[in-house]
This record gives C-alpha cells, sequence and structure tokens, in this order.
C-alpha cells in the first residue's frame, strides 16, 4: 500500500489531490516551482516560462454550484460566474480550511520522475527537485502529476504563409494581458475558442476594428440560460443526459443545433459550425453576438495568406492594414519530468486509462489529474479523479488488467471522435454527467436512485432532474458528508443570493406557467366529457 505521495502542482487539481490524500491518510508533499497556489487561475501580469497564463478579464465558464468541491460549498454572496481573483480567493479559503499550505514546498521544479530499480515489486519512484538552486531527491511510494495543459503554446506559424513578410506584431493568446496599447490598432485574431472570443470583444472596445477568423465556426452560448439561471445548471442534468444518451444521434444532434440557435441564428453571423453535428465544446460568450451587430467585430474564414500588412482569405476576401495578429490557436502539453516510456505525448494526445493512469505500468502509482477536458466544470472532474486515484494507492481499488484497459481507452477514443471530432482541440474532450459516474461507481459514491426512490423520492426526484452538482458524490460511500443533502436543496437560493440586492415588494408566487398548465388540463378534461356527451 502506498503511503508517501508525490503531488505536482499546487493549482486545482494540485489542492484537491492534497486534500485527498489526507483524507485517505496519505502523506502527500506537492511540489509547486512558483511561490503561491491557483495554477491558471492566479492572474500575474508578466508571462513567465513553464507556467499557464491568464489576462486580466477572466471570469469562469461554469458557475459557482456546479464548479465548488463537493463539501466545501462556495459562499452565497459569491457571483455565480467568478473573475479569476474570486475564484482564487475560494481556492485560498479551501486551502485553509483543510490546512493544505503545510503540504506544500513552494519556489520547488520537478526535474524528474523515476522508477526504483525494484519498482516492479515496490511501485516506488524517485523525485528529483531543485530549490534554491540545489538538488534534492526523495523516493515516494506513488506520484501524482497535476501540471496541467495550458502551458506550451500551439503556433501553427507553417499554416500561415507569408508570417515572415508580415511587418506588424504577432503573438500567442498567451501573451495578451489587457487591451491597453491597442487602442486605434486594426487587429486579427486567429481562432474562435473562448479565449480568442473573450480577447476579440475586449480588444474591440478599444481598438480601430477586430476580425476574428475562423477555420471550420463555432456555436456560442450565453451564460445566461432559461429563467436567467446558469447554462450549466440546466443543461448538465441527469435527465438531460439520459435523454443525450437514449434518443438517436440524429435527433440528438437537431436539439442541440435548435437549442443553439435560440438566442440568435448563427449562419446569419457567419459562425455556424462547418461540421455542426459534431459535438465540439462551445463558446461561452455574451458579447460576442452583440459586438458583431455592432459591426466592431467581423468574422473571416481561414486565412490563406499573409502580406506585408494584409491579409489573404481562403475565400478570395482581402484585410487591408493589420497591425496586430493574434493566434488564439490552443495549446499542447508535455511532461518534461517523465521518460516518454511513462506518458507519451503524440498529436496532442496521451494513452491513459480513463484519463488517469498508464496501462502498462507493473504497479498502479502514476496518475494524472485534470488532463480533461469535460463538457462542464473541470473541478468537480478533477476531485473525483483524486479520490479514485488515493484509493487504488491505498489498495482499496483496484485496476483492471492491462489487456482490459487498453481496449477501454481504444473504445474511448473511438467513441471520443464520434462525437467530437478528430480536432487538436478535442483530444482530451468528454461528456460530462457520463463520466463523473463513471468514476463514482468505482469508489462507491454514485448515488442509488432505486433505493432513493423509496427512501428518499423528493431528493431522487431533484438528483435526477436537477442540476447535477458535486454534493451528489458525497451523499453515500467512502468521504461521505453529512451536509451534502442540505447543500443540494438550498443551491437554487445560492444562486439567487447574488441578484438579489434590491428589495422588492412581495408579490405573488404563484407562476403564471402553472396556471395555464392547469387551465390546459382543465380544457383537456372539458372536451373529453363534451365528446362522452355527444356520443
Amino acid at each position: 500500500m502506498a503511503k508517501k505521495v508525490a503531488v505536482i502542482g499546487a493549482g486545482v487539481s494540485g489542492l484537491i489531490s492534497l486534500k485527498c490524500c489526507v483524507d485517505e491518510g496519505l502523506e502527500p508533499t506537492c511540489f509547486e516551482r512558483t511561490e503561491d497556489i491557483g495554477g491558471v487561475w492566479r492572474y500575474k501580469e508578466n508571462v513567465e516560462d513553464g507556467r499557464a497564463s491568464i489576462y486580466q478579464s477572466v471570469i469562469t465558464n461554469t458557475s459557482k454550484e456546479m464548479s465548488c468541491f463537493s463539501d466545501f460549498p462556495m459562499p452565497e454572496d459569491f457571483p455565480n460566474f467568478l473573475h479569476n481573483s474570486k475564484l482564487l480567493e475560494y481556492f485560498r479559503m479551501f486551502a485553509t480550511k483543510f490546512d493544505l499550505l503545510k503540504y506544500i514546498q513552494f519556489q520547488t521544479t520537478v526535474l524528474s520522475v523515476r522508477k526504483c530499480p525494484d519498482f516492479s515489486s515496490s511501485g516506488q519512484w524517485k523525485v528529483v527537485t531543485q530549490s534554491n538552486g540545489k538538488e534534492h531527491s526523495a523516493v515516494f511510494d506513488a506520484v501524482m502529476v497535476c501540471s496541467g495543459h495550458h502551458v506550451l503554446p500551439h503556433i501553427p506559424l507553417k499554416s500561415f504563409p507569408g508570417i515572415e513578410r508580415f511587418k506588424g506584431q504577432y503573438f500567442h493568446s498567451r501573451q495578451y494581458k489587457h487591451p491597453d496599447g491597442f487602442e486605434g490598432k486594426r487587429i486579427l485574431v486567429i481562432g474562435t475558442g473562448n479565449s480568442g472570443s473573450d480577447i476579440a470583444v475586449e480588444l474591440s472596445k478599444k481598438s480601430a476594428q477586430v476580425f476574428i477568423s475562423t477555420r471550420h465556426g463555432t456555436w456560442v452560448m450565453s451564460r445566461i440560460s432559461e429563467d436567467g439561471y446558469p447554462w450549466d445548471s440546466v443543461f448538465h442534468t441527469r435527465f438531460r443526459s439520459m435523454l443525450r444518451n437514449v434518443l438517436p444521434r440524429t435527433v440528438v444532434k437537431w436539439m442541440i443545433e435548435q437549442q443553439m440557435n435560440r438566442w440568435f441564428n448563427h449562419e446569419n453571423y457567419g459562425l455556424e459550425p462547418q461540421n455542426k453535428y459534431v459535438m465540439k465544446e462551445p463558446v461561452l460568450n455574451d458579447d460576442l453576438p452583440s459586438r458583431l451587430l455592432h459591426g466592431a467585430i467581423k468574422v473571416k474564414s481561414t486565412v490563406k495568406e499573409l502580406m506585408e500588412t494584409s491579409a489573404i482569405f481562403d475565400d478570395g476576401t482581402v484585410e487591408e492594414n493589420i497591425d496586430v495578429i493574434v493566434f488564439a490557436t490552443g495549446y499542447t502539453f508535455s511532461f518534461p519530468f517523465l521518460e516518454d516510456s511513462l506518458v507519451k505525448v503524440e498529436n496532442n494526445m496521451v494513452s491513459l486509462y480513463k484519463y488517469i493512469f498508464p496501462a502498462h505500468l507493473e504497479k498502479s502509482t502514476l496518475a494524472c489529474i485534470g488532463l480533461i477536458q469535460p463538457l462542464g466544470s473541470i473541478f468537480p472532474t478533477a476531485e473525483l479523479q483524486a479520490r479514485w486515484v488515493t484509493r487504488v494507492f491505498k489498495g482499496l481499488c483496484s485496476l483492471p488488467s492491462e489487456r482490459t484497459m487498453v481496449m477501454d481507452m481504444i473504445k474511448r477514443n473511438e467513441k471520443r471522435i464520434d462525437l467530437f471530432g478528430k480536432s487538436q482541440s478535442q483530444t482530451l474532450q468528454t461528456n460530462y454527467v457520463d463520466y463523473l459516474d463513471e468514476l463514482a461507481l468505482e469508489i462507491g459514491a454514485k448515488p442509488d436512485f432505486c433505493s432513493l426512490l423509496f427512501k428518499d423520492p423528493k431528493l431522487a426526484v431533484r438528483l435526477y432532474f436537477g442540476p447535477c452538482n458535486s454534493y451528489q458524490y458525497r451523499l453515500a460511500g467512502p468521504g461521505q458528508w453529512e451536509g451534502a443533502r442540505s447543500a443540494i436543496f438550498t443551491q437554487k437560493q445560492r444562486i439567487l443570493k447574488p441578484l438579489k440586492t434590491r428589495s422588492l415588494k412581495n408579490s405573488s408566487n404563484f407562476p403564471v406557467s402553472i396556471l395555464l398548465k392547469i387551465l390546459g388540463l382543465l380544457a383537456v378534461v372539458v372536451d373529453f366529457f363534451c365528446q362522452l356527451q355527444w356520443s
């Protein structure tokens, strides 16, 4: 059984991994190369090599109730979508609450992680680190890699003929911090992911003109959904997930298209995805359609060629006097401290069992946490990964044979390509609720709906039709939290609390929609009896 665990990185995945280690009675040591916690969510004015970087205005795309850790709800007065500084505040509260800082060695870089000579029997690792210019080595029973995948910028310059003669400024979105200094510029943003769209919108408020180039198009969603509730609290329910799984694929894709076009017609705005039936991660941006209406942003097709001051697009159009090009073209990732034989990255992909474990190791004592891109919040996802991993390390859960794991990886990849396509940006994509339930099942924390229907039908209904949040995985099994049921039933008040900043006179709480349903039911009954009378 593993006891001493090395945790690499003190970002979101590293913090929750530390807590899970402590919960299971393990002895973790976390190595963080910078001076503080937070990882990608800790904004710094300067870009640092080897560290993720964000722009000053970044806010979360997933809401607080769907993003918090399972036994530590965010304060009810926190906004539903958090600025990066507010989210970092939550992480500090979390680290303080569970006394995690004492396990972290700051300004310590991991140089290498190697198998010990007796690995086949011990499963141990030799970890070499560097701090204050000195190297140190220690042996650990297990290793959790929590170093993230938004560090190495992907700039495919070979795909942009003429870039060498372009006289303006160009850089990766990783370098962007704020719109200061871009006043009056004509800017081309390449890429319509979340970062590209955010940056285009922000720059359009100060620049002369912004063009955004998209190769395949994209769906754009608002953070605001039905009745003003956060999008993910409406979209991620077990009921809706079940429908997406059981209905024919053509029906599901048609439903998604109708849902995406409910806000605005993507074809009219030049954004409709080229392959609209692939479930590519949508862009969450409340301002992009408005800036397109204003003319402050113009959508363009793929860049065919760059000239000294202009860009030629594959539809034959040309935009002159381009001053700046921002490459919002995503990231690649690597693990320089690991040998390729352990975790090999090829075409921005890694072969890991359930996105976590290398399948070929004699001992399951190496795991990657957070190396995934769910269609939902990464925080509860990484937490369930860490809960399972620490129980595997402790010997309370076991992995199947190497052959079974390899077959699972092949099938999972085929399904991923079928659902999300082959794009480099989709290599870590997975369905949200399905994956959470899959991990929870491994540790015995998935809610038992059949049992709940008899014991607590009100809770069962809420779990099935309400938001699938992290509290559900603390109702039973290892790590059970006595506050989980209450957190589930009070989530609505935490959603509404930060919005109710103005006192209103009491009004009737009887919804008109219910009244209409009752009247409709009465009409059906009356019609039924009228037909009986005439017959």
